[in-house]
């Protein structure tokens, strides 16, 4: 079983791959797609070049964020683990208060303590 340690590094890590804008963007997208979708369909959708998506996709990929498959020459991608667009929510949610510069809701941690 992996360390404390080992488990907080490999979240920075994530984290450090979440920190990217245009990666979020394609979690986004993907995470409001019905089915799995090519790339040429999100060159299309996003309107961003598609060496700046592939490329973007294979960081994605590595880090397990999304999953692939190819059929001939097209590559088609999915959400692999859909609570990290949860996490992402969140983490707007908690910017949309610092902007406003509106309290955070309590949270049951803080109500406990």
């Amino acid at each position: 079983m992996a360390s404390t340690q080992q488990l907080i590094d490999e979240a920075a890590k994530i984290y450090k791959v979440l920190s990217n804008s245009t990666r979020i963007k394609i979690l986004y997208y993907l995470r409001h797609q019905e089915h799995e979708i090519d790339v040429k369909s999100m060159v299309n959708d996003l309107q961003l070049a598609q060496p700046i998506i592939s490329k973007q996709l294979g960081i994605l990929y590595r880090y397990q964020l999304v999953c692939r498959h190819k059929e001939g020459t097209r590559v088609f991608y999915s959400l692999d683990d859909p609570h990290v667009v949860e996490m992402i929510d969140d983490m707007l949610n908690h910017v949309k208060h610092e902007i406003k510069g509106e309290p955070h809701p309590q949270n049951l941690y803080t109500r406990i303590r």
